[in-house]
């Protein structure tokens, strides 16, 4: 099989306020509520993703695992989640993403690990970009820019 590239463009909706969070903590540590960094922390996320930076812009799918807040220095997160499309030509496939990633830095790069469907074997590197974060809601609005190979 011939191997292709596809480039990727959505924004990922994480709400941790209000009656309906897509981010939700499932473990603490004792000393996390007194780290600035959330160390220790580990969460479950289920993040709607759009075609536009609008929660009312046309859906292309959800980000869906875990992360927890490895770093004391920063607020870190080591990220492990699919990317489930369920819209578009790419409904029904996912890409899987792994790796460290630093929230407050201004871009940040995670590795695209894997993927299904039409992103069977997949490989690349998924650029992230805050497009807000509400310091005290602690929602955030992320653009992602995706290059992947795969079969």
């Amino acid at each position: 099989m011939k191997q292709k590239v596809t480039e990727l463009h959505f924004y990922l909706h994480d709400v941790v306020s209000g009656p309906h969070p897509t981010n939700i903590p499932i473990a603490t540590a004792n000393s996390t509520a007194t780290s600035p960094t959330f160390f220790g922390l580990i969460a479950a996320m289920d993040d709607l993703l759009t075609v536009g930076p609008t929660r009312n812009s046309t859906t292309v799918g959800r980000a869906q695992g875990l992360f927890g807040s490895t770093s004391l220095d920063e607020i870190g997160f080591h990220m492990t989640f699919n990317i489930v499309f369920t819209a578009g030509k790419y409904n029904g496939s996912t890409l899987s993403l792994a790796g460290h990633n630093p929230f407050l830095d201004e871009f940040r790069e995670l590795p695209v690990v894997g993927g299904s469907g039409v992103f069977r074997l997949a490989r690349g590197t998924a650029l992230l970009d805050t497009v807000s974060y509400n310091m005290t809601s602690g929602d955030a609005i992320v653009e992602y820019d995706i290059m992947v190979l795969h079969y």
